[in-house]
């Protein structure tokens, strides 16, 4: 376990640095000159995964080895009865929400990498189940994506609510590049719409398509680790790891084709081609893209007053550079990125807690919490 007191105290974050699509807009200087301070508010945490604040001011989160546990008054609870986990390689506990009204039913929804019966293989399942007390009750799987593979990489998977109160999850194409991303009927590559029940809403838009898996949303995704809502347009943004480059960020439409893999910036890990086209008839192109990539992982819109000057940007954790990335958003375009606790470490999800505050978890360190100084 690494030391959780970081090596820095204070960060300056006014720090611009060069960026793949923004050559043609002249960089923005914000006039934010303001310190920041991250504050361990978890500590001894290997690998969190998703994190989602109770009405009550507890912090619920998940780590990748299935744990899923409450934090409150500065001690942990481990919640009892999870379905067993299919911890292999990328694969463990992963995305989680609450329903938008947990006040009055107590639902949350995870992410899972689910085993089959003999535990040969596994692939990303989605679960419902009511929270009482420490324990979970009425446990539901509402979608388990087909067939299962021992293969240990692209579970995805984020979960999101959208305000008319349908669940988006997202599940990566499980290294099956080339079968299933282009293929509306097979799971994975994909992100996927449920009613809160589980059951498919009927205006899905592949709902009636022979053959079709009728809960996906939207096709051509690679490993979507990144799911949120715009705060004013409600539209769902989602970001995906590239391979080696061609990490990109996408508005999300129904039924639209998002290109991967016949579509990429990005190359294999060993350098060669994928392919050599950049957009095509019928394929959507990304909002943004990295290249290099920075190994996207947790997405958030800086909303509230406590960092007036980040009010509507958007954060972005960095996995592979140990940082949170802020864009800065201008007439639908990125204008400008800057490093937000650099050097932190691994960061697997960033979310907007109780009044505003900034929550950043980060492997084998814990969730801080981001405070501005006076």
């Amino acid at each position: 376990m690494k030391n959780a007191i970081p090596r820095y105290l204070t960060l300056l974050v006014f720090v611009q640095f060069s960026c793949a699509q923004v050559e043609n807009t002249p960089p923005i200087k914000t006039p934010d000159s303001k310190k920041y301070t991250p504050e361990l508010v978890v500590p001894d945490v290997e690998i969190p995964w998703g994190m989602v604040f109770l009405p009550n001011g507890s912090l619920l989160y998940t780590e990748k080895e299935g744990k899923l546990i409450r934090f409150q008054y500065g001690k942990k609870n481990e919640i009892s009865w999870l379905p067993t986990t299919y911890v292999r390689g990328q694969g463990g506990l992963m995305g989680l929400a609450i329903h938008p009204n947990f006040e009055q039913n107590n639902r949350i929804y995870f992410a899972m990498a689910t085993p089959n019966e003999d535990a040969s293989g596994g692939n990303t399942g989605i679960y419902s189940a009511t929270l009482l007390g420490n324990t979970l009750n009425d446990v539901k799987l509402l979608y388990k994506a087909e067939p299962d593979t021992k293969k240990g990489v692209h579970f995805g998977s984020r979960i999101v609510f959208d305000k008319e109160g349908y669940l988006y999850f997202s599940i990566g194409d499980r290294g099956e590049r080339d079968i299933n991303p282009q293929d509306i009927t097979r799971d994975n590559g994909k992100i996927y719409r449920l009613n809160d029940d589980g059951s498919i809403p009927n205006n899905n838009p592949f709902v009636g398509v022979d053959g079709a898996k009728e809960a996906i949303y939207s096709y051509g995704h690679r490993n979507p680790q990144g799911l949120t809502l715009h705060p004013e347009t409600g539209a769902l943004w989602e970001h995906e790891h590239g391979p080696k480059g061609g990490d990109e960020i996408n508005v999300i439409e129904a039924g639209k084709n998002y290109g991967w893999p016949k579509i990429t910036y990005g190359k294999n890990y060993v350098g060669t081609s994928i392919t050599k086209n950049r957009s095509l008839p019928g394929m959507e192109q990304p909002f943004y893209y990295w290249v290099p990539s920075i190994a996207t992982s947790g997405m958030a819109f800086v909303t509230g007053n406590k960092y007036p000057y980040w009010k509507g940007d958007l954060l972005v954790g960095s996995l592979k550079n140990s940082y949170l990335e802020r864009l800065t958003i201008r007439n639908n375009k990125v204008v400008a990125r800057k490093k937000i606790a650099n050097g932190i470490g691994r960061v697997r999800d960033v979310i907007i807690g109780p009044y505003g505050y900034i929550h950043i978890a980060v492997e084998f360190e814990g969730i801080y919490r981001l405070i501005p100084k006076n």
